[in-house]
């Protein structure tokens, strides 16, 4: 019923003129759907109120409710058509009432840390491009089919929201930059393995993946207790994201895993000076697909001791940075940065071996990102202690990676089942670092475990082999003549 509903809303935003790309559709999507999910937030708190004998002071005033403006329904329980605005005066409502007093949460909320302010951020960013008030009507009308009451609820529409984000990533342009595939995610927090009461942090939190999915691993492992669940939910995940659109739907997909109020901060995490950063605000768990091939301004670079115009550079100094002492952090970027020859990547490198244990390097195959051609490798590292010995995992090459053949869970099981032991296979191996290059600090080692393939012959030897062949086959056809 659910994926119905979501194709059913896609259908409409590509019949409206205002909605042209997949980034549209989530961006659009993700704004009903909140309301709609604040709507059933409402509900519920105002139910424990009256079972508690308590009165329930509401967030959003009366005729900014779904059930005033968006559903307004009959005493059948059924859409009240006298009632409901459609058409231009659906639109003029929206764009002129709804979004103008919504953004105003920002404001007037208490702290960045409540729903108030999420409020407010979403529809500070986010615009109605939905063009068709008779369209939107039809969109409201599915989308308040959707029961956000149950935790089942949630946990299937939090999957169908992940399918569209994977078809956001995939189809291109710069949707790709939201998109990491849940199978890797989910190996580099099973190596990582956060645990309640750590602080986890993506300071390029895109779509949220990477939290959502530490969530999910944390949930399902820690005791259920009150508390426990307290500080998972409001002191345990934290994220930075720059673009708005990537706010939105960041923040959409905590709420769909669960979390009521992320703690999720709409800001360029690269403005930020690491002088700056003290140990009372440092986190135990780091997790993270930065941002690559992007340049930085010089002014961003200031903010850093080592200046390069490399936004993923930039952002794993950032990572160090705030790591805690003995914390871990998992980290995908391009494999060029183990080779890169210019100061700054040798820079970086050393400071990440001396200040760190690289303890692992996980090598992705090609088209693991199925929105870019880049290849691209894992940092595992501990802060605290530098690095000895450096385990390489290269992640079966020969695997055709794409949109029909994605990355899944198999492929990474054998990698998952033996980091911990670090063996040497024909696709693992060791590295100790007294043998690195002290001036190039070069860590692109080529597998040395890999079997040897056949040399390819020089043309002589191909010519001669010819001639061995026509030799045999005159040979042969003189005996059939013979025998004839």
């Amino acid at each position: 019923m659910f994926e119905n509903t979501f194709k059913n809303i896609d259908d409409l935003l590509y019949k409206d003129a205002g909605a042209d790309s997949e980034l549209d559709y989530i961006g659009q999507t993700s704004w009903v759907l909140f309301l709609k999910y604040l709507d059933d937030l409402e509900q519920d708190k105002r139910d424990e109120a009256e079972l508690k004998g308590l009165e329930y002071h509401h967030i959003i005033a009366p005729e900014y409710r779904w059930e005033v403006w968006a559903m307004p329904k009959g005493t059948d329980n059924q859409l009240d058509h006298h009632k409901a605005m459609t058409g231009p005066d659906l639109i003029e409502f929206v764009d002129q009432k709804l979004f103008p007093y919504l953004s105003g949460f920002k404001q007037t909320a208490e702290n960045p840390q409540t729903i108030e302010y999420k409020i407010g951020e979403i529809f500070s960013e986010l615009k109605n491009k939905i063009q068709s008030g008779y369209i939107l009507r039809d969109i409201l009308e599915y989308a308040d089919a959707l029961p956000f009451r149950s935790s089942k609820d949630k946990h299937e529409l939090s999957d169908l929201y992940e399918s569209k984000i994977k078809n956001m990533g995939n189809a291109g342009r710069n949707g790709g930059q939201y998109y990491t595939p849940r199978p890797l995610i989910r190996a580099m927090i099973d190596v990582i393995d956060p645990k309640i009461g750590e602080k986890v942090y993506d300071g390029a939190a895109g779509s949220c993946g990477f939290l959502c999915e530490a969530y999910d691993y944390m949930y399902e492992r820690m005791e259920k207790t009150t508390d426990n669940l307290i500080t998972l939910q409001e002191n345990t995940l934290f994220g930075k994201e720059k673009k708005n659109l990537a706010y939105v739907i960041g923040i959409m997909n905590m709420i769909l895993h669960g979390i009521e109020a992320p703690n999720i901060i709409h800001t360029n995490t690269l403005a930020e000076n690491i002088r700056d950063v003290q140990e009372k605000n440092r986190y135990h768990v780091i997790l993270a697909n930065p941002p690559f091939g992007g340049k930085e301004r010089k002014e961003v670079q200031q903010n850093f001791d080592i200046k390069t115009g490399e936004t993923a550079f930039l952002f794993l100094q950032h990572f160090i940075k705030n790591l805690k002492a003995g914390g871990r952090a998992a980290i995908v970027i391009k494999n060029t940065f183990l080779s890169n020859t210019d100061n700054a990547a040798i820079a970086l490198r050393e400071y990440l071996i001396e200040s760190c244990d690289l303890f692992t390097v996980l090598e992705l195959p090609q088209g693991a990102f199925t929105s870019t051609g880049v290849k691209t490798i894992v940092l595992f590292f501990q802060k605290g202690e530098p690095t000895k010995n450096i385990w390489y995992y290269q992640l079966n090459p020969e695997r055709s990676l794409g949109k029909t053949s994605p990355l899944n869970d198999e492929d990474l099981k054998e990698f998952l089942d033996s980091y911990k032991d670090k063996p040497e296979t024909e696709r693992s191996w060791n590295l100790k670092v007294s043998n690195v290059d002290v001036k190039t600090i070069d860590l692109s080692v080529k597998n040395p475990n890999m079997p040897e393939e056949a040399p390819l012959r020089v043309p002589e030897e191909i010519l001669s082999e010819m001639e061995r062949l026509n030799s045999e086959t005159n040979s042969i056809l003189e005996s059939i003549k013979e025998l004839i």
